[in-house]
């Protein structure tokens, strides 16, 4: 396998680079604990570029309306269809606000209507084992956003694996952190960000 490159989706509608120290910290986690050969800094590639499948996973998130265009939308679902995992995280934390509306019907619209995942599923073993399913967030606990505890992600599935991976429990703030300051957490909470790639290079 060549050099994994951690890849953040950059789209011409909202604000697709509101999670900058993202990136770093889930290659540093990468690095940290499995033996994937990682990149040390990430990429970012606009979403109508062919750019776009030189990479096996592309991160996507931010807080405002999203809008493909035409040719975003033809890039994304032939994406997919080549095999390409799509993580989209909403950084709002919330069910009523704009991105996780917008990018919600984007997707359905791209590539195929969400479903709900099983805390059970593979994705919650591909690495470390979350026998709950996706881990809560500090937002969530906190009750900033909808005042919800999110207990499920969901996603678009293909041929039996998951595409589109959808979170709307604001992992983006969660992991939105210097890798330095990881040592001050009782629990690193970039370990799920492991599983996720993991299962986008192995399935």
């Amino acid at each position: 396998m060549s050099e994994f490159v951690f890849a953040t989706a950059q789209y011409e509608s909202g604000d697709w680079d509101s999670a900058p120290l993202v990136p770093a910290n889930v290659i540093d986690s990468i690095a940290r604990y499995t033996s994937i050969d990682v990149a040390p800094t990430g990429a970012i590639v606009a979403l109508s570029s062919r750019d776009v499948f030189r990479h096996p996973l592309l991160y996507l998130t931010g807080h405002l309306p999203v809008r493909f265009t035409a040719a975003e939308r033809t890039n994304v679902a032939e994406f997919v269809r080549r095999g390409g995992f799509l993580f989209v995280d909403d950084h709002n934390h919330d069910i009523d606000g704009a991105f996780h509306k917008t990018v919600t019907e984007e997707i359905a619209r791209t590539v195929g209507p969400l479903v709900e995942l099983p805390n059970d599923h593979v994705l919650y073993r591909a690495f470390f084992h979350f026998a709950d399913g996706p881990p809560t967030t500090s937002h969530e606990l906190n009750g900033w956003g909808d005042n919800l505890v999110h207990k499920h992600l969901h996603g678009v599935i293909r041929d039996g694996r998951i595409a589109v991976l959808y979170s709307n429990k604001d992992y983006s703030s969660e992991w939105g952190y210097h890798p330095d300051n990881k040592r001050f957490l009782a629990v690193d909470n970039t370990k799920f960000a492991v599983n996720v790639v993991v299962y986008a290079l192995t399935r």
